[in-house]
Protein backbone atom coordinates (compact mmCIF):
# COMPACT_ATOMS: atom_id res chain seq x y z
CA UNK A 1 0.00 0.00 0.00
CA UNK A 2 1.25 3.49 -0.88
CA UNK A 3 1.30 5.83 2.12
CA UNK A 4 2.77 9.27 2.70
CA UNK A 5 5.72 7.77 4.58
CA UNK A 6 6.73 5.31 1.87
CA UNK A 7 6.38 7.30 -1.32
CA UNK A 8 7.95 10.23 -3.10
CA UNK A 9 6.60 13.63 -2.06
CA UNK A 10 5.66 14.25 -5.70
CA UNK A 11 6.19 12.68 -9.11
CA UNK A 12 6.61 15.04 -12.07
CA UNK A 13 5.43 13.93 -15.52
CA UNK A 14 5.13 15.65 -18.88
CA UNK A 15 6.57 15.82 -22.37
CA UNK A 16 10.10 16.84 -23.31
CA UNK A 17 10.52 20.54 -22.59
CA UNK A 18 7.92 20.72 -19.84
CA UNK A 19 10.60 21.39 -17.23
CA UNK A 20 10.48 18.21 -15.16
CA UNK A 21 14.18 18.26 -14.27
CA UNK A 22 14.55 22.03 -13.96
CA UNK A 23 11.37 22.50 -11.94
CA UNK A 24 12.27 19.38 -9.97
CA UNK A 25 15.58 20.98 -8.90
CA UNK A 26 13.85 24.16 -7.72
CA UNK A 27 11.04 22.24 -6.02
CA UNK A 28 13.41 19.85 -4.25
CA UNK A 29 15.40 22.80 -2.88
CA UNK A 30 12.19 24.48 -1.76
CA UNK A 31 10.98 21.30 -0.02
CA UNK A 32 14.39 20.39 1.39
CA UNK A 33 14.02 17.01 -0.29
CA UNK A 34 16.20 15.18 -2.81
CA UNK A 35 15.52 15.16 -6.54
CA UNK A 36 15.63 11.86 -8.37
CA UNK A 37 15.56 12.10 -12.17
CA UNK A 38 14.89 8.66 -13.64
CA UNK A 39 16.53 9.53 -16.98
CA UNK A 40 19.73 10.54 -15.19
CA UNK A 41 19.64 7.37 -13.09
CA UNK A 42 19.26 5.24 -16.24
CA UNK A 43 22.20 7.01 -17.91
CA UNK A 44 24.38 6.54 -14.84
CA UNK A 45 23.49 2.84 -14.53
CA UNK A 46 23.99 2.19 -18.25
CA UNK A 47 27.16 4.26 -18.47
CA UNK A 48 25.88 6.06 -21.57
CA UNK A 49 23.35 8.64 -22.69
CA UNK A 50 19.74 7.83 -23.46
CA UNK A 51 20.44 8.71 -27.09
CA UNK A 52 23.24 6.13 -27.13
CA UNK A 53 20.99 3.53 -25.50
CA UNK A 54 18.41 4.13 -28.25
CA UNK A 55 21.05 3.81 -30.99
CA UNK A 56 23.07 0.92 -29.50
CA UNK A 57 20.33 -1.14 -27.89
CA UNK A 58 17.03 0.13 -29.31
CA UNK A 59 13.97 1.76 -27.80
CA UNK A 60 12.57 -1.50 -26.33
CA UNK A 61 15.77 -1.98 -24.31
CA UNK A 62 15.56 1.61 -23.07
CA UNK A 63 11.88 1.19 -22.12
CA UNK A 64 12.75 -1.95 -20.11
CA UNK A 65 15.44 -0.03 -18.22
CA UNK A 66 13.02 2.86 -17.72
CA UNK A 67 10.20 0.66 -16.42
CA UNK A 68 12.51 -0.96 -13.87
CA UNK A 69 14.01 2.35 -12.73
CA UNK A 70 10.62 4.04 -12.34
CA UNK A 71 9.27 1.09 -10.33
CA UNK A 72 12.34 1.23 -8.07
CA UNK A 73 12.13 4.99 -7.66
CA UNK A 74 8.44 4.90 -6.76
CA UNK A 75 9.20 2.39 -4.02
CA UNK A 76 12.48 3.76 -2.69
CA UNK A 77 12.80 7.50 -3.36
CA UNK A 78 11.25 9.95 -0.91
CA UNK A 79 11.68 13.39 -2.47
CA UNK A 80 10.83 14.75 -5.88
CA UNK A 81 10.87 12.17 -8.68
CA UNK A 82 11.01 13.36 -12.30
CA UNK A 83 10.04 10.75 -14.89
CA UNK A 84 11.14 10.65 -18.50
CA UNK A 85 8.54 11.96 -20.93
CA UNK A 86 7.48 8.56 -22.25
CA UNK A 87 7.57 6.61 -18.99
CA UNK A 88 3.85 6.98 -18.33
CA UNK A 89 3.01 5.29 -21.63
CA UNK A 90 4.02 1.92 -20.16
CA UNK A 91 0.93 0.22 -18.65
CA UNK A 92 2.95 -1.14 -15.70
CA UNK A 93 4.30 2.32 -14.93
CA UNK A 94 0.85 3.87 -15.27
CA UNK A 95 -0.50 1.33 -12.77
CA UNK A 96 2.43 1.92 -10.40
CA UNK A 97 1.60 5.64 -10.25
CA UNK A 98 -1.79 4.98 -8.64
CA UNK A 99 -1.79 6.38 -5.11
CA UNK A 100 1.09 8.78 -5.73
CA UNK A 101 0.89 12.56 -5.97
CA UNK A 102 1.55 13.08 -9.69
CA UNK A 103 1.87 16.53 -11.25
CA UNK A 104 1.51 16.85 -15.02
CA UNK A 105 3.62 19.78 -16.22
CA UNK A 106 1.64 20.87 -19.25
CA UNK A 107 3.49 22.82 -21.91
CA UNK A 108 2.75 24.15 -25.36
CA UNK A 109 5.14 23.64 -28.26
CA UNK A 110 6.23 27.30 -28.21
CA UNK A 111 7.59 26.99 -24.67
CA UNK A 112 8.91 23.46 -25.18
CA UNK A 113 10.90 24.49 -28.24
CA UNK A 114 12.48 27.40 -26.36
CA UNK A 115 13.46 25.12 -23.50
CA UNK A 116 14.92 22.16 -25.39
CA UNK A 117 15.70 23.60 -28.79
CA UNK A 118 14.78 20.30 -30.41
CA UNK A 119 18.39 19.21 -30.58
CA UNK A 120 19.70 15.78 -31.54
CA UNK A 121 19.94 14.60 -27.91
CA UNK A 122 16.20 13.81 -27.97
CA UNK A 123 16.03 10.46 -29.79
CA UNK A 124 12.32 10.57 -30.56
CA UNK A 125 12.55 14.12 -31.92
CA UNK A 126 15.41 13.86 -34.40
CA UNK A 127 13.32 13.86 -37.59
CA UNK A 128 11.13 16.95 -38.04
CA UNK A 129 11.27 17.75 -34.33
CA UNK A 130 8.35 20.19 -34.14
CA UNK A 131 5.95 17.85 -35.94
CA UNK A 132 7.29 14.88 -33.95
CA UNK A 133 6.77 16.75 -30.66
CA UNK A 134 3.18 17.69 -31.59
CA UNK A 135 2.38 14.10 -32.63
CA UNK A 136 4.00 12.78 -29.43
CA UNK A 137 2.04 15.18 -27.26
CA UNK A 138 -1.22 14.33 -29.02
CA UNK A 139 -0.56 10.63 -28.40
CA UNK A 140 0.45 11.12 -24.74
CA UNK A 141 -1.82 13.90 -23.46
CA UNK A 142 -4.68 11.64 -22.35
CA UNK A 143 -2.26 9.44 -20.40
CA UNK A 144 -0.57 12.41 -18.72
CA UNK A 145 -4.00 13.70 -17.70
CA UNK A 146 -5.17 10.28 -16.52
CA UNK A 147 -2.16 9.61 -14.25
CA UNK A 148 -2.03 13.14 -12.82
CA UNK A 149 -3.54 14.17 -9.55
CA UNK A 150 -2.72 17.78 -10.50
CA UNK A 151 -2.08 19.65 -13.77
CA UNK A 152 0.17 22.72 -13.79
CA UNK A 153 0.30 24.95 -16.85
CA UNK A 154 3.90 26.01 -17.43
CA UNK A 155 3.18 28.49 -20.26
CA UNK A 156 5.28 31.63 -19.95
CA UNK A 157 6.28 30.82 -16.37
CA UNK A 158 9.71 30.40 -14.83
CA UNK A 159 10.72 27.34 -12.77
CA UNK A 160 10.37 29.22 -9.48
CA UNK A 161 6.74 30.14 -10.22
CA UNK A 162 5.92 26.59 -11.23
CA UNK A 163 7.64 25.11 -8.16
CA UNK A 164 5.77 27.57 -5.94
CA UNK A 165 2.44 26.40 -7.37
CA UNK A 166 3.37 22.75 -6.88
CA UNK A 167 4.52 23.38 -3.30
CA UNK A 168 1.14 25.01 -2.65
CA UNK A 169 -0.63 21.96 -4.05
CA UNK A 170 1.45 19.70 -1.82
CA UNK A 171 0.43 21.63 1.29
CA UNK A 172 -3.08 20.28 0.77
CA UNK A 173 -1.84 16.68 0.60
CA UNK A 174 -1.84 14.72 3.85
CA UNK A 175 1.65 13.96 5.09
Amino acid sequence: MVTASNRPAVVLVGPPGSGKTTVGRVLSARLGAPLHDTDTAIEEAAGKSISDIFVDDGEPAFRNLERAEVARALMEERGVVALGGGAVMDPQTEAALVGHVVVFLDVAIADASKRIGFDRSRPLLTVNPRASWVAMMNARRATYERVATHRVDTAGRDPEQIAEEIAGLLEGVEA
